[in-house]
């Protein structure tokens, strides 16, 4: 089975034809037997992939407030696509789903039961299809997965479920990233509401002008072009994040880099890992992302299950 994969950012479209494990980047919406559908946020109510029909894409939709830079990008490409191919299956697969297996105590905030029970204040987690990916590729009991980027997170995966990470309801928590600030305290957030900046201004501020950008002075948060700062405080949460995955696993066999710093800045691989000799010995592997496989082979599975 021919399977398109499209995956959406908030400033970039990726399409993939994969056919069996060879994966072939393609311009447009390309005839196929099935699309397959990175979908960010899943919330709650998808913890599997999910064939899509209009109450699929009406959820999704609704979800969009949970993840209103990633959901949206990717609902007008699901409708694009449905429109370019109506006559074949599309489904959804959720970054979210991979974490559905965390524990309570891992995956729930210390704050009022209708925050949780009402409104959806949950720690979800994301990059779980690459996390399910290279999980696939370095088989042991204790991995600890480092998925830095663009957008960086850390993950424990014990016996090949997670059972931590470090995002949590949205792809903001967690480490510094290339313009996202990672986990603040929210009383700063309080005091500047009150009389220094909006809501607006605050939300696109952590979204796009924060992280290693930030204290770069500036600019697309590049680690090439990093200042030594945001990049002391990169390594240092980094790794005091794997630290924490570590005890989340009760030990470590492998510590897998991914995504495009991490598989690319070698140094700083190197510098992260040098504050964990403390953790003793452990095997470091580098795998690159390929989210793409992940998907078409989720969307295989669940058309012949259906």
């Amino acid at each position: 089975m021919d399977v398109l994969v499209v995956n959406a950012g908030s400033t970039s479209l990726k399409l993939d034809l994969v056919h069996g494990e060879t994966a072939k980047r393609v311009e447009d919406f390309t005839r196929a037997d099935a699309v397959g559908h990175r979908i960010v946020h899943g919330g709650l109510r998808f913890t599997e992939p999910a064939v899509v029909d209009d109450a699929v894409v009406a959820a999704i939709e609704e979800l969009s407030e949970l993840a209103p830079l990633h959901n949206p990008p990717a609902l007008e490409a699901l409708r694009r696509a449905r429109a370019a191919l109506p006559d074949v299956p599309h489904v959804a697969v959720f970054d979210t789903a991979f974490h559905r297996t965390m524990p309570p105590e891992a995956s729930t905030y210390a704050v009022p039961e209708r925050w949780r029970e009402e409104w959806g204040v949950h720690r979800y987690g994301f990059h779980g299809i690459n996390v399910q990916w290279v999980a696939s590729q370095v088989r042991v009991p204790r991995l600890v997965v480092a998925h830095l980027g663009g957008g960086s997170s850390v993950t424990a995966v014990l016996d090949g479920r997670s059972v931590d990470t470090t995002m949590g309801f949205s792809p903001l928590e967690g480490v510094p990233m290339t313009t996202r600030s990672g986990s603040v305290d929210p009383v700063a957030l309080v005091y500047l509401l009150r009389g220094r900046l909006t809501l607006d201004e605050i939300e696109e501020q952590l979204e796009h002008e924060s992280g290693l950008a930030a204290l770069s002075g500036g600019g697309s948060g590049d680690v090439r072009e990093a200042s030594p700062l945001a990049l002391a405080v990169f390594v240092h949460r980094v790794a005091g994040a794997i630290a924490a995955m570590v005890a989340a696993c009760g030990g470590i066999d492998v510590l897998a880099f991914s995504g495009g710093i991490g598989e690319n800045a070698g140094e700083l691989r190197e510098r992260i890992v040098e504050r964990l000799r403390f953790l003793g010995d452990f095997r470091v592997e580098v795998v690159p992302a390929r989210e793409e496989l992940v998907i078409a082979a989720e969307t295989r599975r669940v058309l012949a299950s259906g």
